[in-house]
């Protein structure tokens, strides 16, 4: 018979490519990595991955086993996630990949709630970008994913993934205070400011160069409060996401646009995992913060 657990490596290896990676995905190391595709191969007869450069391929016969190791271990998600369902208890690991702004914003609330109320679950949290998460979500080595979805970018969902909407999230056009647009505006009205943005890969940034087409920030950085700072010294203007920012610096103001870019924040997970109780129950959480933080903006507003 088979062993799941080496099954579960050459699906990573498959996925990954390199035994490092696959041993990362699952928090072991190379070497048990390669301990694991060996015995596998004495097991099968049969040669199953072939050094290719730094990587390495799987042979015919290692893509083989590959594809049936995807169906056998979405039954197993699908045989777990039904055992749980019976005995109604939020046990088990649960792992959450989300964007980086969910992180701040919505995940210290939904974890400590998780925490809190299910002592038996383990939890662990990977901060991705939305494309990232989705693939983690798709090779089974994230349980839920919480993404960003431009209308104007839209991810492309994988077969055998459900999701739902917590809600939209508006963004800003913040300037300088002493900035010369004012009142409302169309974005296209602001192509030929210089633009503070984040980096290339990031959703918001496609959501931007999709908007405004030939238009590419001088700055590019990591996190929106960088973002803010950087506005407040008078050396741009950036598109913030509500999600993102508390209070505003001083020596900023927000310009409103219409029509108001917004973006819909997803919680997404497996079918085959669906009949979890963890799953409701981090579904449970994460809309608590989200309210919370809807709360909470709406008196920034005020």
């Amino acid at each position: 018979m088979i062993d799941l657990g080496r099954l579960r490596a050459l699906h990573a290896v498959a996925s990954y490519g390199t035994v490092l990676a696959a041993g990362q995905a699952l928090h072991c190391t190379p070497s048990a990595i390669s301990q694991q595709l060996a015995k596998l191969e004495r097991e099968t007869g049969a040669t199953l991955v072939e050094k290719d450069g730094r990587r390495l391929r799987l042979t015919e016969a290692g893509r083989l086993l590959a594809d049936h190791a995807e169906r056998v271990l979405t039954g197993m998600d699908e045989a777990e996630a039904a055992l749980a369902a019976h005995r109604d208890t939020v046990t088990g690991r649960l792992t959450v990949s989300a964007f980086a702004t969910a992180c701040r914003a919505l995940m210290p609330h939904a974890l400590h709630k998780l925490a809190a109320e299910h002592p038996s679950l383990s939890i662990g949290l990977i901060e991705v970008n939305p494309h990232e998460g989705l693939e983690l979500l798709r090779r089974g080595h994230v349980d839920v994913a919480v993404l960003d979805d431009w209308p104007e970018v839209a991810l492309r969902y994988p077969e055998g993934i459900s999701r739902t909407e917590l809600g939209l999230d508006h963004a800003d056009l913040v300037v300088p205070h002493d900035h010369h647009l004012s009142g409302k505006i169309e974005l296209e009205q602001a192509r030929g400011e210089r633009w503070i943005g984040v980096r290339a890969g990031d959703v918001c940034y496609e959501y931007l160069i999709r908007r405004l087409p030939g238009v590419v920030p001088d700055f590019q950085v990591g996190e929106f409060e960088t973002q803010l700072t950087l506005i407040a010294a008078g050396l741009g203007v950036g598109l913030i996401p509500r999600l993102a920012r508390s209070d505003l610096p001083e020596k900023v103001r927000i310009v409103e646009l219409n029509p108001a870019p917004m973006r819909r924040v997803v919680i997404a997970w497996r079918d085959s995992s669906a009949a979890r109780p963890a799953i409701r129950a981090a579904e449970q959480a994460l809309r608590e913060a989200w309210r919370i933080n809807r709360e909470r903006q709406a008196l920034l507003v005020r």
